[in-house]
């Protein structure tokens, strides 16, 4: 989404016309990325992933005809069969994709995406589908009760702004929508990707960080103290904590520095013993009981990992649902829709 953002920018700078395409409802598909949007520029040329690019030429084709006056159109697009294969999709499924007029989107959205902030997306369209409004909503500060202003007395935008940060604070990208009295909001939610701070070296730093890398995720390898609390100071939002080192000199300080410092994810290897002695340096340091109780430790789902890869594995799965904010579970006890 970065690289679409910094296109998005570059043709705002250049005075250009385009149109950004992406989802508003969908059925099927099989796991996708969230983010998942096409740039179309004034001569139909797509920039970016959709779909694997199998509706490029359509879309192209509807931005082109959207009737002057129009900021904004709705297309459905559908694919089954054979067609899913010659894709290589992993499934068939349908959508609706709203085309938006680029000078709609505000730029400070494009910005926002840019710098890997969270941020999110609110677009109202009207009952016609054919304008469309968009605000950019950000985390609200802690202790206050938001930090746009601009909802003002509209019920549906102020409602959009709370759903919008309800995604941010889960650290999960997003879309959703629903229909209103006037219309139809949809909400985009973009949180800052994670960022893994992995304090200690060897070959499990190196299998987590080709494990983020596969999940799109950023890390960094510290083996000094100082330099990790720097690190985690530099983008908390995004900031997960792994403690490989056993060395209390440096896994003390780092983790008192993630714990108080309201770190989402923190976790840190070592048998319960090791983990006994780090709460009890902790609660030397003047950390709580209720700081030391956010430790991940034993660290990483129980997988049955046994091996480096599996383990680096197990840590990354229990990041990933611990910044959902859900337990971990067999996905066939669940109730409900799921995307896998």
């Amino acid at each position: 989404m970065r690289e679409l953002a910094e296109t998005a920018r570059r043709w705002v700078a250049q005075g250009r016309t385009g149109v950004l395409a992406r989802p508003l409802t969908e059925q099927g598909f099989g796991p996708r990325h969230p983010a998942d949007a096409v740039l179309i520029d004034q001569d139909g040329q797509c920039h970016g992933t959709l779909y694997r690019g199998v509706f490029d030429a359509y879309l192209a084709a509807e931005a082109a005809a959207l009737p002057a006056g129009h900021t904004a159109c709705v297309r459905a697009v559908s694919v089954h069969g054979d067609e899913v294969r010659r894709a290589g999709m992993t499934c068939g499924g349908e959508a609706e994709v709203l085309l938006q007029s680029l000078h709609t989107v505000p730029a400070r959205w494009w910005d926002l995406l840019a710098e890997g902030a969270d941020a999110a997306l609110i677009s109202r369209l009207d009952e016609k589908q054919t304008q469309v409004a968009s605000t950019v909503a950000t985390p609200a500060p802690e202790g206050t009760e938001g930090d746009e202003g601009d909802e003002g007395d509209d019920d549906a935008l102020a409602e959009a702004v709370e759903r919008a940060r309800e995604l941010l604070a889960r650290r999960r990208a997003g879309r959703a929508a629903r229909s209103t009295d006037d219309g139809l909001v949809l909400v985009e939610a973009f949180p800052a990707v994670p960022h893994l701070v992995v304090v200690g070296g060897g070959e499990l730093a190196d299998l987590l960080t080709a494990q983020a890398r596969l999940l799109g995720w950023h890390a960094t390898v510290e083996t000094a103290a100082p330099d990790a609390v720097q690190r985690l100071a530099e983008r908390p939002a995004a900031a997960c904590l792994i403690v490989l080192s056993h060395e209390p000199d440096v896994d003390i300080p780092v983790l008192s520095a993630a714990l108080t410092g309201g770190i989402r994810y923190v976790g840190a290897l070592g048998s319960r013993r090791t983990q006994a002695r780090r709460a009890a340096g902790l609660a030397e340091a003047g950390l709580t009981e209720a700081h030391i109780d956010r430790i991940h430790g034993p660290i990483g789902l129980d997988l049955g990992a046994r091996t480096p890869a599996e383990t680096a594995l197990a840590i990354c799965a229990e990041v990933l649902a611990a910044l959902d904010g859900r337990e971990a579970r067999v996905l066939r006890e669940a109730a409900g829709p799921r995307s896998a």
